[in-house]
């Protein structure tokens, strides 16, 4: 397998607009009222500059297929997953907003590990909103090998409840179904089909259910701390998952304020931790 070191500085740029439909459908997506002000609040972000990708141009797992014309390396492990990402907000983004995105390729590492053969790529956005930058993130992108059909299904069943939420000052409870996912998907143009195709996820991907989202999860806590500390409020925020929430099964989301900053995750009923998250206010 080549390192794919020649795909290190690619760029990409994309245009979207932050009209007043999206904002609205963002908001119904999450059972929220629209904002009160002009801007929308924190991780509106993820569904905007979405990939354009044709549908004739799709792999088997619905991402687009990889080709050495491609922004992202073709890599030729089948699973592609996305890890975490390190957000720095710097302007709300406001409706009505033209947007400009400029993606870059920072690093491409090859890696062995207990799963396998795996390759992480971290790719650089910047967003601007009317000419003014909005946000700066690195997304972390890992691929993995294809799991055997016979492998059990992942994550195991819960053991019963026994999340311990007594140490964290916020706690929301909710359980992601299948309308949520399937909106969040159309949001954010994502035809992944952990996500929306139970019979694949189980039989290809070896999941047990319904994969929810990982930047779901995130935008869920950038919410609970918004929540208490007020919307657009957060400078840094950082999320990275550990394990898959299946579709329909409680998702505690948490929140405390830590010697160094705000602690945020979401856990699974049995205390299997499934994103890991910090912030810092601005």
């Amino acid at each position: 397998m080549t390192d794919w070191q020649d795909w290190i500085g690619r760029e990409q740029r994309a245009a979207d607009r932050l009209d007043q439909g999206l904002a609205a459908r963002w908001c119904a997506t999450f059972d929220s009222d629209a904002p009160a002000g002009a801007t929308m609040p924190q991780g509106v972000h993820f569904c905007l500059c979405t990939p354009e990708a044709r549908t004739g141009q799709l792999g088997e797992d619905g991402h687009p297929a990889r080709s050495e014309a491609g922004f992202l390396p073709p890599i030729p492990l089948p699973r592609r997953m996305w890890a975490g990402s390190d957000i720095r907000f710097h302007a709300p983004l406001a409706i009505g907003a033209t947007i400009e995105r400029t993606s870059r390729i920072a690093s491409v590492t090859p890696k062995s590990g207990n799963r396998g053969e795996m390759v992480f790529v971290a790719v650089e956005h910047e967003t601007s909103a009317d000419g003014v930058l909005a946000a700066r993130e690195t997304q972390n992108l890992v691929y993995l090998e294809a799991v055997a059909e016979d492998a059990p299904l992942s994550p195991p069943e819960a053991g019963g409840d026994t999340f311990d939420r007594s140490e964290w000052e916020a706690h929301h409870e909710v359980a992601p179904n299948e309308a949520l996912l399937f909106r969040y998907s159309a949001l954010t143009f994502n035809s992944h089909r952990i996500h929306y195709d139970a019979p694949y996820a189980r039989a290809v991907e070896r999941y047990r259910g319904l994969v929810v989202h990982g930047p779901l999860t995130a935008s869920l806590l950038l919410q609970l701390a918004a929540a208490k500390y007020g919307e657009n409020r957060l400078a840094q925020f950082r999320f990275r998952g550990l394990s898959p929430a299946i579709a329909n099964e409680p998702l505690h989301l948490v929140m405390r304020e830590g010697e160094d900053g705000i602690e945020l995750g979401a856990f699974a009923s049995d205390g299997r931790q499934i994103t890991e998250a910090g912030a810092y206010l601005s």
